[in-house]
């Protein structure tokens, strides 16, 4: 398919005499033409933003979508701005399929004063701007089938139900089924699913939690673990992988992923500018990468370990912003159990706003395996301050922090709390 896009796009260069490139309706780079000149406008910000990344940026599709591109069905001719970066005007031929856009060509125009291409060789290039429309339609759908059949998989209970939905999918990714795979969770995701992620066999917006199956109760839906908020959507990605160690490029693809996720939260993809939770939790987009399976068998268990991942950097942020379910240590535990808000009668009072410094103090005290000393100074207090928070802890809780079975029940109270 790839292929076929390229020598369209070539096509389109002989026709007009100039470079052209290719992007997808979400400005993702598909394909581009050889660029043999001399000239350094040809090459402004823009344009070699877009091949060098393979996308542009939210600010740059806004300016040239406010020349009425996604209206369009003819030529549009977009005048330079240097202060955008756009150094040289741009000929957008808009590739539609039944009237609904598909993606966008671009062409450098010629310098003011000079001829640009003629009305004869803009329509033989529309022309074969309507074939790509043909091609990125069926891509479309085919991709829409795709995300069905995963979301089925992620949302399907267990037992026959949900073996069915593994044979639909694998149905659908053809060879490619058997493969070495990792799930990605990304939360909370805002709208549709993006039409393209690198190094994706399937992609869905999993609309509210998704847990194991029936009678897995999760916070606030009954269906399971999943995104920390009830009814907060979350992006499952399937990724390709090579080999078990060769998660670098899954992982890349993943972080591309969080600050158009940030944006539903008004925060920056590491959490920073909303407010924390009772036990310091973050409260950015985060995202959670499953251990690699081979076969879709195990999908819906590696769903499983992602969005574990993802709430546990949500919960902790030195894990985050994109955590592995390998390293999130006593959260790959936590997250199953924690099914539902906190409410240990031994811990409820201590969770509560009014204490977060003494719950923060008793958390830093057992994260460093009640050594006082550590404790202290990773506080920055004196001892015997710490001493002092500790017994009002006791007193709080009814627990005795020298018993082990106490500083247990405590500590795995404080960090389920993060996770709800």
């Amino acid at each position: 398919m790839k292929g076929d896009y390229q020598d369209l796009v070539d096509e389109i260069s002989a026709l007009l005499g100039a470079p052209a490139t290719l992007e997808n309706r979400d400005f993702r780079l598909i394909a581009f033409g050889a660029h043999d000149s001399d000239d350094d406008l040809a090459m402004d910000p823009v344009r070699t933003r877009s091949i060098l990344t393979r996308q542009s940026t939210a600010d740059v599709r806004s300016w040239f979508e406010g020349f009425g591109i996604a209206r369009a069905t003819g030529p549009v001719r977009i005048p330079a701005a240097p202060e955008a970066g756009v150094f040289r005007g741009r000929i957008c031929l808009p590739v539609r399929y039944r009237g609904i856009v598909q993606g966008y060509v671009w062409l450098l125009d010629q310098e003011p004063g000079l001829p640009g291409p003629g009305a004869a060789a803009l329509d033989a290039a529309m022309e074969v701007a309507q074939r790509i429309g043909v091609l990125l339609a069926e891509e479309a759908k085919a991709g829409a089938d795709l995300s069905r059949e995963f979301l089925a998989v992620l949302t399907a209970g267990r037992g026959w139900q949900q073996d069915m939905a593994v044979a639909a999918l694998r149905v659908a990714l053809g060879a490619g089924g058997d493969g070495l795979h990792a799930a990605v969770c990304v939360t909370p995701w805002p709208g549709e699913a993006p039409a393209s992620v690198p190094g994706a066999a399937a992609v869905c917006v999993v609309p509210r939690r998704v847990g194991p199956g029936p009678g897995s109760a999760g916070p606030g839906t009954g269906t399971g673990p999943g995104p920390d908020t009830a009814g907060e959507p979350a992006l499952a990605v399937l990724l390709r992988l090579r080999s078990t160690d060769a998660l670098t490029p899954a992982l890349a693809a993943v972080a591309r992923l969080l600050p158009r996720a940030a944006e539903a939260t008004g925060t920056d993809a590491n959490g920073a500018g909303g407010g924390g939770k009772a036990a310091g939790g973050g409260t950015g987009a985060t995202a959670g990468v499953a251990d690699p399976v081979r076969g879709l068998a195990d999908l819906p268990a590696a769903w499983e370990q992602a969005v574990a991942a993802a709430r546990a950097a949500a919960a902790q942020p030195r894990l985050g912003p994109v955590a592995q379910w390998s390293a999130i240590g006593p959260y790959r535990m936590l997250a199953s159990l924690a099914a539902d808000p906190v409410d240990d009668p031994a811990a409820r009072t201590l969770l509560t706003p009014a204490n977060r410094e003494l719950a923060r103090t008793a958390e830093v005290f057992l994260d460093c395996a009640g050594q006082a000393g550590r404790a202290a100074a990773a506080l920055g207090i004196h001892r015997q301050t710490l001493y002092y928070r500790l017994g009002r802890v006791e007193q709080l809780t009814g627990l005795d922090l020298d018993e082990g079975e106490d500083r247990l029940l405590l500590h795995m109270a404080l960090k389920a709390a993060r996770l709800t």
